[in-house]
């Protein structure tokens, strides 16, 4: 092999591994959920409604992406929101709102660092509020699917 072909060779691969080192982490798609009810309350209340949360966070742009399903609640929604932090036993502020007051509700928002990793930890919740529940008729603790 001629010494011209070896140092093209030798550039190629050193170059390859540059661009590599240079490059980001590869960005992840993250599934949470939530099982919404009245048991989920805190305080629990009397409710037959049940709904569920579906939602993707994509590492890479910091982005949640979500929809909620109810049904069988008392009265007409009055606001719903995730929030956080909080484990399943306490009451925490709204870390964000969400939009809709029929079935489903869709949206999205950017995370901060803190709010990913709220988040990510199990500590946030998702809050469905009622004209007659207005601190809230069903709930539940948003969790990585498995």
């Amino acid at each position: 092999m001629s010494k011209n072909y070896v140092r093209a060779g030798m550039a190629g691969m050193a170059f390859a591994g540059l661009m590599s080192m240079a490059l980001p982490a590869a960005a992840e798609k993250l599934s949470v959920t939530a099982d919404l009810k009245a048991a989920n309350e805190v305080p629990s209340n009397k409710s037959k409604g049940t709904g569920a949360v579906a939602a993707a966070y994509d590492t890479a742009i910091k982005k949640l992406e979500w929809t909620v399903t109810y049904a069988g609640l008392s009265s007409a929604v009055t606001g719903a929101h995730f929030h956080g932090p909080a484990d399943a036993t306490k009451n925490a502020g709204v870390a964000i709102a969400i939009s809709g007051d029929a079935s489903p509700m869709a949206g999205s928002a950017t995370l901060t660092d803190a709010q990913a990793a709220d988040l990510m930890a199990g500590k946030w919740y998702v809050n469905v509020h009622t004209a007659a529940n207005k601190d809230g008729e069903i709930r539940g603790q948003v969790i990585k699917s498995k």
